[in-house]
């Protein structure tokens, strides 16, 4: 009897090990995909900053080609508005 508890204790210790050994593999595999995240994201805001920054400047130096495409898109949003009303005129008309 005290043969098999011996042996069972090395049985559970062994296992204890592999266990820890899986977790720690398991624990640094996490770790790599959240470095790997991390530096995505950094790199994706980065670029998200480079193109703000370009983007204001030549607002900021062109006010009038901006002005212009806010004017020009806002007559399409109009003209289109209109077209869509168009086509549903031909339905009854409600204040709803």
């Amino acid at each position: 009897m005290e043969k098999q508890v011996a042996q069972m204790k090395r049985e559970i210790g062994k296992i204890n090990r592999l266990l820890a050994e899986r977790a720690e593999d398991a624990a640094e595999e996490a770790e790599g995909w959240l470095i790997g995240a991390s530096d995505r994201a950094s790199r994706a805001t980065q670029a998200l900053r480079n193109q703000a920054q370009s983007v204001s400047e030549t607002v900021r130096t062109n006010p009038g080609t901006m002005s212009s495409a806010m004017l020009f898109g806002g007559m399409i949003g109009f003209l289109i508005g209109c077209l869509v009303s168009q086509t549903n005129s031909d339905s009854q008309r409600h204040w709803y």
